[in-house]
Formats: C-alpha cells, sequence, structure tokens
C-alpha cells in the first residue's frame, strides 16, 4: 500500500472524528417552559450531561439516572422512573 494514502486516509478519519465529537455538544435549550428530566431518556439518546460525560448522547444505558432530556414544563412528573433531580445511576 502506498504510505502516502494511508497517511491521508488517517488524516480523514481524525477530521470526521473531530467534526462528529463538535456536534455531540450540549443542547441548546429550548425556548418556553421545559425542564430537564432525569432518568427517562434511551442509551445515547441524552441531551445533555450525566455525572460522567459532559455531552448529548452519551447516555450509556436506558434510564440512566443522572442523564437528562428536555421535556415541556410538567410532563416528567408524569412519566414513570421520571425525575426533575439526578438519581443514581
Amino acid at each position: 500500500m502506498n504510505s502516502k494514502l494511508i497517511l491521508q486516509s488517517a488524516i480523514a478519519g481524525v477530521v470526521a472524528f473531530a467534526a462528529l465529537a463538535a456536534q455531540a455538544g450540549p443542547v441548546e435549550a429550548p425556548k418556553g417552559a421545559f425542564d430537564k428530566c432525569y432518568g427517562v431518556s434511551k442509551a445515547g439518546k441524552n441531551d445533555c450531561q450525566t455525572s460522567t460525560h459532559a455531552c448529548a448522547g452519551t447516555a450509556e444505558r436506558d434510564g440512566q439516572g443522572d442523564a437528562w432530556i428536555y421535556l415541556p414544563a410538567g410532563t416528567c412528573e408524569k412519566i414513570v422512573g421520571g425525575s426533575l433531580e439526578m438519581k443514581q445511576g
């Protein structure tokens, strides 16, 4: 294999990874009345922050108690497992 091609492929991979990582940053708060609802997101679908990660999409399992998503105000308390405060794991 051509070493120049390998180097170009490696650089392209790093650039692509950096672009994806930049997209996984914090989610902008929606306009209007919304709450952070902990413990109800699917794995990898949280809006931001867990006790071990600071970016969206980092929840490692469904219903992770320290991961949250934005929901319209008053909705979180109606969902089984939903909490307005962070829960253990």
